[in-house]
């Protein structure tokens, strides 16, 4: 797996014209994208076929949540506009996470990955929603629902990593958005960390968005992580 291909560029943004903006300033050293929920409502899906025809793999950051039919349904669109990853919500169980793997099963490019929790919950938000559990908890035993269930890997925060390098399959994929930047500011990910420490801890993809979109020099700024993370990799 190149460098290039495990940084995951985030495109929220509220029109599609200001993510093709980015994915200008990007140019062809940025492979992978994640389109979310904002940009494919705002423009629809032809954001994603428009990313694909031009060479690009597709994060399709849906965290589907429903019952198995209509997650199977979500599955299949997302494999005829050519994603490459779809995410589901491994709380909505093993059915769920079931019907999306079969659906996904006649996309050869198409990968399943089962968020266990977002990035902005803590210990008191599970509690909040009635989990018992910590957040580590939580995410090993949603990760090891996700392995049974034939997932082809999952979502995590970057400081759960190592732990779910203990209890995933070998070669399973985990993507970890709340990658920040040296020196950023605290956002909405409280669980969060470096695009090389993430990496380091075993992710095999890291998630950036706000470092990169927001930032003056965009391409610079990819530039930059790309190196770091291609000397953290040797």
């Amino acid at each position: 797996m190149s460098t290039d291909s495990r940084i995951i560029v985030s495109l929220d943004f509220p029109t599609a014209a200001l993510a093709a903006d980015l994915v200008k300033q990007l140019g062809a050293a940025t492979t992978f994208y994640k389109v979310g929920l904002q940009l494919l409502t705002a423009a629809g899906p032809s954001v994603v076929r428009e990313l694909v025809d031009a060479g690009k793999s597709v994060f399709l950051d849906l965290k589907l949540l429903e019952i198995p039919n209509s997650v199977a349904g979500a599955v299949t669109a997302a494999g005829h506009l050519g994603a490459s990853m779809v995410t589901v919500h491994a709380s909505g169980g093993s059915a769920v996470l079931r019907s999306a793997v079969q659906a996904a099963s006649q996309f050869p490019q198409l990968k399943i990955l089962a968020v266990t929790v977002i990035t902005s919950m803590s210990d008191q938000d599970l509690k909040e929603v009635g989990v018992a559990s910590t957040v580590p908890e939580q995410v090993a035993r949603l990760g090891r629902l996700a392995a049974v269930a034939g997932c082809h890997g999952v979502v995590a925060s970057p400081l759960e990593v190592r732990l779910l390098r203990e209890v995933l399959p070998l070669g399973a994929l985990i993507v970890t958005p709340g990658t920040q930047l040296s020196g950023d500011e605290q956002n909405d990910h409280v669980r969060a960390a470096t695009p090389t420490q993430a990496i380091g801890a075993g992710a095999t993809h890291v998630v950036i968005g706000r470092p990169i979109s927001r930032a003056l020099n965009p391409a610079a700024v990819f530039a930059a992580v790309r190196a770091e993370l291609a000397t953290a990799i040797q």
